[in-house]
């Protein structure tokens, strides 16, 4: 995992302490002294999460975390403070600046990397969203989920195997959410796949159960995946939260459970739930008809055109590798030909379930025009890119064809071109020409390949 850390802090020396244990497993960092510097670098600059101290003169962390989240261009990163300060009320007013977790100094190497590692994946899942949803909104098909919204009520699961500690926590969610309690851990896991919930907390005081069972469970299940988590735990369970972390819990409060923290932790993970349901919804149910190939199912021209740019600019600002492939079906007009293009049509089908079932879940599959589809491969380079399409080659030359009518098969196969993305002043036109002289140059060498373009 690779990531733009900035690292906040007027005292030369913690930036330097924090830069090293980032720099060992492997981020990019940026530093700032003060907190100015820190808005105009966010402002200005790809950061994927800010550690920030909070005693600092002129402009105390508080208060940039404050203007990081009233800023749209910024709001979106994750925000982790890094201070001495160690009492709930301090926690509760980051939290409420918009903060995203607290770590206290010295802090714990493990604690750190799990936390950072964390936050990042959460980021990356939210930043797909909404380039996806930011590419609706370029092509006119509906307007992006809005950050102004006002507060949702919250649905919440509260996992406790203790009714006095279920009391506790009941008391302090009530003013803000609707609360069901489950004292046994499987039927909290067959409620929580049942209904909707946009919070599940797990208290984890079960004497014959581990907790970080169900957390795992409830990510493993495809309608559980993007429910948020948080756990309660003792203090001093560092080995706990790590762990937790690493399976996808989301956040974690330490007992005695301190109330205005557990409901300010509890509001934020309600609304970035509810923020990704809209921008999910924007994608699944307005572009997925807009600009989806009727036939095919695959995403179309349409939408190739409108993200691959946004896709190209990411790749280039992050200094990430980018790999496209287009490939053709051989000789498809003999087919439209000899069996009509009703058998034709099927034949594209079973094509892009292949091509479908081949790609990486990162990848984005459009059909590019009549038996001409495209890949784009992020965080690709030439050689896995070659891998891919010699992949999805073989699956297309393996299992012959099926046409329903006369219950003919077929024998297919497909060329490939692949192309990757040049560090500098690379365009979505150049890079699929290059890719497409690469495919010809496939056809020209006889078909049923794969060519990489020059670099």
């Amino acid at each position: 995992m690779t990531a733009r850390i900035l690292v906040v802090d007027d005292i030369p020396a913690n930036v330097k302490l924090l830069e090293a244990r980032l720099v060992a497993e492997y981020f990019d960092v940026l530093t700032a002294g003060d907190g100015r510097s820190a808005l105009a670098i966010c402002e200005n600059t790809s950061v994927d999460l800010v550690l920030l101290d909070i005693m600092m003169p002129d402009m105390d962390g508080f208060e940039v975390c404050e203007r990081l989240k009233a800023n749209s261009r910024t709001a979106h990163i994750p925000v982790v403070m890094v201070t001495a300060l160690d009492q709930p009320s301090d926690r509760v007013r980051g939290l409420k600046a918009g903060a995203d977790d607290f770590l206290t100094k010295p802090v714990n190497d493990l604690q750190l990397m799990s936390r950072v590692k964390s936050l990042v994946r959460l980021k990356n899942v939210s930043d797909e969203l909404r380039l996806r949803a930011q590419t609706a909104h370029t092509i006119g098909l509906q307007e992006l989920a809005r950050a102004d919204r006002p507060d949702e009520p919250g649905n919440v699961l509260l996992v406790d195997g203790r009714a006095s500690s279920q009391e506790r926590l009941l008391r302090a969610l009530k003013p803000i959410a609707e609360v069901s309690v489950i004292a046994d851990p499987q039927a909290a896991l067959f409620e929580a796949a049942e209904n909707s919930f946009d919070l599940v907390i797990v208290n984890a005081n079960f004497d014959d159960y581990d907790p970080l069972r169900l957390c795992s469970q409830l990510r493993s299940l495809e309608r559980t995946r993007f429910i948020p988590i948080l756990l309660v735990t003792e203090q001093g369970s560092e080995e706990m939260i790590v762990r937790a972390l690493e399976l996808g819990v989301t956040d974690y409060i330490m007992r005695p459970v301190d109330p205005n923290e557990l409901v300010a932790r509890s509001l934020t993970q309600v609304r970035r739930k509810h923020c990704n349901d809209r921008l999910r919804a924007s994608v699944q149910h307005t572009i997925e008809l807009a600009i989806t190939d009727d036939l095919t199912g695959l995403h179309n021209r349409r939408y190739l055109d409108g993200h691959l740019k946004l896709l190209i600019d990411r790749a280039s600002a992050r200094g990430r590798p980018l790999s496209i492939c287009i490939t053709d079906i051989d000789r498809f007009k003999l087919v439209n030909d000899t069996y009509g293009h009703d058998a034709g049509d099927e034949v594209l089908r079973e094509f892009a379930n292949r091509v479908r079932a081949t790609v990486r879940g990162a990848d984005l599959a459009c059909r590019f025009g009549g038996e001409e589809f495209v890949i784009v491969m992020p965080d690709t380079t030439p050689e896995m890119a070659a891998i891919v399409a010699e992949r999805l080659r073989l699956m297309i030359e393996g299992r012959a064809f099926g046409i329903s009518h006369g219950g003919t098969v077929l024998s297919v196969t497909a060329s490939l071109g692949i192309a990757t993305l040049r560090p500098q002043d690379d365009t979505p036109e150049a890079l699929l020409k290059r890719a497409d002289t690469a495919l010809y140059q496939a056809k020209n060498n006889g078909r049923n390949r794969v060519v990489a373009a020059a670099a």
